[in-house]
């Protein structure tokens, strides 16, 4: 089983009866938990946003508002430590040298403001695993969470990641069943396209699409704004006409009140009669090449990620970006 993004495989063993008298075999399996991430931070809003977003992505995640408070947390044994540059007190790179003293394996990532990046380009060339500038994509920062912990704990460190790394878990992605309404997927929408973040440092990104799910939770089609455009147009548009009607231009008469007038007849419609087919899947442990091939030839801009047969997350072009950013950054 592919694990999800924001968790690791741990060994561990199970006793499994045979079936055979008294005989059990044991079996080395993998259970999942999930990455535990330290965010410091001397700003209370980037704390108290940042962690809310990260535990929504099943990230465990910790918080410290001050260089030594996050000295004092290091017992916990976080995974992976955000630490912003400039605080008052015990700045980034003198808490980073306490934090890579009690734990040298421990990578950490640098947040910067506005012209610090010298400071954390140096602080990289030293002990910090990387650095990211703010304002930051929720995105990005996750993709480099991930990488940070697969570099430093997994035997696959040297290997390509696959799909399964870089995917956004199904729990992520905005998600209605068929039969809800284009009412209520307009709001999920509009909202999934408002800054969740109330700060200015980090952006949650919004989803241009929603994944339509069955009652047993099955993903069975797509609904995008395109959908949502197409239902919008009246029948009669796109009925045949007699040949004569073909050079008829519409006057701005003709359109005046049409888009009000349809919005309010399809707005308890089902989405289920709308939507578009479910996405184009591939398997969590292929390769990103696939992926980048798959989406190219088809002309998509996602890819439903399927683990034991079931879609548990999506691969989208912008995770094919932040990718291609990491290797090429490093």
């Amino acid at each position: 089983m592919a694990s999800s993004w924001t968790h690791v495989k741990e060994r561990a063993v199970s006793f499994v009866y045979t079936g055979r008298g008294s005989r059990y075999e044991v079996r080395e399996v993998f259970m999942h938990k999930p990455i535990k991430v330290l965010i410091v931070d001397d700003e209370q809003q980037f704390r108290a946003t940042t962690k809310k977003i990260l535990d929504r992505r099943g990230y465990d995640t910790l918080v410290a508002e001050s260089g030594e408070q996050a000295i004092t947390m290091m017992d916990q044994k976080p995974d992976v430590v955000i630490l912003d540059l400039l605080m008052p007190g015990m700045d980034g790179l003198a808490a980073l040298e306490r934090i890579k003293s009690l734990s040298e394996k421990t990578p950490v990532i640098m947040l910067t403001g506005h012209g610090a990046e010298p400071s954390a380009k140096k602080a990289r060339e030293g002990k910090a695993f990387d650095y990211l500038a703010k304002p930051c994509s929720i995105d990005l920062l996750s993709a480099k969470i991930q990488e940070a912990y697969r570099v430093a704990y997994t035997e696959e460190a040297g290997r390509e990641r696959r799909v399964g790394d870089v995917m956004i878990p199904l729990s992520s992605y905005s998600t209605m069943k068929e039969n809800g309404t284009v009412r209520a997927a307009v709001t999920l929408l509009r909202e999934s396209w408002v800054q969740r973040a109330a700060t200015d440092r980090i952006v949650d990104s919004g989803h241009v699409s929603i994944l339509v799910l069955s009652q047993d939770g099955d993903v069975v089609g797509v609904l995008a704004i395109v959908d949502l455009m197409q239902a919008l147009l009246p029948a009669y548009l796109s009925a045949p006409k007699p040949s004569l009607a073909d050079s008829i231009q519409f006057s701005p008469m003709f359109w005046d009140g049409v888009f009000t007038m349809r919005a309010k007849e399809i707005g308890d419609l089902p989405i289920g009669e709308i939507m578009g087919p479910p996405p184009l899947t591939i398997e969590a442990d292929a390769n990103l090449m696939e992926a980048v091939h798959r989406m190219t030839v088809n002309r998509v801009r996602r890819l439903g990620v399927t683990e034991n047969g079931k879609v548990a997350g999506i691969i989208r072009e912008q995770d094919i970006l932040f990718a291609l950013e990491s290797v090429l950054s490093r």
